[in-house]
């Protein structure tokens, strides 16, 4: 198990005078659901994108992630998983254990929802993708294989869904994997078999000297030219296929 994450200054502040930043609530059929939503300054209508915490929970480096995201020209919103226990506590050191023993029903309908409130929302062009990162990363295809409407998924180094539930994904996918990543990687040949088979649309790459969780610059396996590749191309994705 990884150490809880650091922390250290975000990239892009709460205060950053080219955003509109909020904590919100939006509904889902299990209950309301806790949110960090961020969106560029302006009345043009804009594309959507969910972003999907590790097991630390909704930590302040996700929070700054939706707020990359949204400087990128699109409505973003990173959901607390643990809305229905209070929320991601200061103290992230039980987070995990937490997270373990939520409904994953339950958990993924309040993603599910995410997906609805951006397509809904009064600046959106309806159209929505997902990203997520570790167990925001099988979240993320879990999204995917239960939201009929969203457009586009990345999830970094994720868990990948059964066989049988793939054909269900109508998104397009962007898979992100670390190359020194045992557990997550023995699952990529028969995800990959079962995407073909089902004529998904996607594209995967390998970052052959990473670790599992590359992508968080407050974590100890931080691998900052793995982290930029990934993050340019999935920012060139969500342009390609949701705008």
């Amino acid at each position: 198990m990884l150490s809880p994450p650091r922390e250290i200054k975000p990239v892009v502040p709460e205060d950053d005078p080219r955003l509109i930043v909020n904590d919100i609530v939006y509904p889902s059929e299990t209950g309301s659901v806790r949110a960090h939503f961020a969106r560029p300054k302006g009345d043009g209508k804009l594309a959507g994108v969910v972003v999907i915490h590790e097991i630390w929970g909704l930590v302040p480096h996700i929070k700054d992630v939706a707020r990359r995201v949204a400087l990128e020209g699109f409505l973003a919103i990173a959901p607390d998983a643990l809305s229905p226990v209070g929320g991601t506590p200061e103290d992230v050191t039980d987070v995990p254990t937490l997270i373990r023993k939520l409904d994953s029903e339950a958990t993924i309908k309040n993603f599910v929802a995410a997906v609805k409130y951006l397509k809904t929302h009064p600046q959106s062009t309806g159209k929505v993708g997902v990203m997520g990162f570790c167990w925001g990363g099988g979240m993320a295809n879990q999204v995917a294989v239960n939201s009929p409407d969203l457009k586009a998924a990345v999830p970094f180094y994720g868990m990948q869904p059964v066989a049988e539930d793939v054909p269900k994904i109508k998104a397009s996918l962007l898979l992100h994997y670390a190359g020194n990543d045992e557990r997550i990687n023995q699952g990529i040949p028969a995800y990959e078999a079962a995407l073909k088979k089902a004529h998904v649309e996607y594209k995967l790459y390998m970052y052959p000297s990473a670790e599992h969780a590359f992508f968080n610059d407050t974590g100890q396996r931080y691998n900052p030219e793995a982290a930029k590749q990934a993050w340019d191309r999935t920012i060139s994705f969500f342009k390609q296929k949701l705008t």
